[in-house]
């Protein structure tokens, strides 16, 4: 019990923060700006449907595509933690992430489609970040049990449905959080990702090098 709930807290965790439902709202807001609240709503829901769709779909067929290109387990462990890492050094030093969009897609999706999909539900709401971590954490849950695996799914969802509830409310959110108290919430995130990231990359390096820890090849 007590695996399970250290399980479900690094879930829950490292896919929310990662996700990041505040930066994307603060983008949502940014990119709907022009639009009467109507616009506004089928975006929230088109961008938050299509970024659970494909967060699901790699946290249950991550590994396998893994296999289909020969990469283990723990090589992609050991790079998401690195992009992980990344991401996180740029959230404390208050800093839009590359792996969520470049200037070039913030502001050159102008139809509401077309924002919805990208930049939005990718890779905005659904980057490099999220797909790793669901992946990672996937292959973890298997080798607990059927539960972990639910949780794995359940965090999932549960971040897209956050970023969707905080941008069907973005107009009170902008009104009561200044550029101050996003930068500070944004850089703890920061922190606690960096954190996961060295997990990750450490524990990779113990499956993939055993040595490391005195055991054998």
């Amino acid at each position: 019990m007590a695996d399970l709930l250290s399980f479900a807290l690094l879930s829950f965790s490292s896919i929310i923060i990662v996700v990041n439902p505040l930066a994307a709202t603060l983008i949502f807001v940014s990119l709907t700006g022009t639009m009467d609240r109507a616009a506004k709503l089928r975006v929230a829901g088109d961008a938050s449907r299509f970024a659970l769709i494909i967060l699901l779909l790699f946290t249950i067929a991550g590994g396998w595509i893994l296999q289909l290109f020969g990469i283990s387990i723990e090589a992609f462990r050991i790079a998401g933690g690195l992009l992980l890492f990344g991401i996180g050094m740029d959230m404390v030093y208050a800093k839009t992430s590359r792996t969520k969009m470049t200037a070039t897609e913030k502001y050159e999706g102008g139809d509401a489609d077309d924002v919805a999909v990208m930049p939005l539900a990718i890779p905005m709401i659904t980057g490099p970040g999220a797909i790793t971590s669901a992946i990672v954490l996937m292959n973890e849950a298997m080798e607990i049990g059927v539960i972990a695996i639910a949780i794995v799914l359940l965090a999932a969802v549960t971040a897209i449905g956050l970023t969707y509830i905080m941008m069907q409310r973005s107009d009170d959110i902008v009104l009561r959080i200044g550029q101050r108290e996003y930068r500070a919430v944004n850089r703890l995130m920061g922190m606690l990702l960096i954190a996961i990231a060295v997990q990750f990359i450490i524990i990779g390096l113990r499956t993939a090098f055993p040595i490391l820890t005195g055991g054998t090849i």
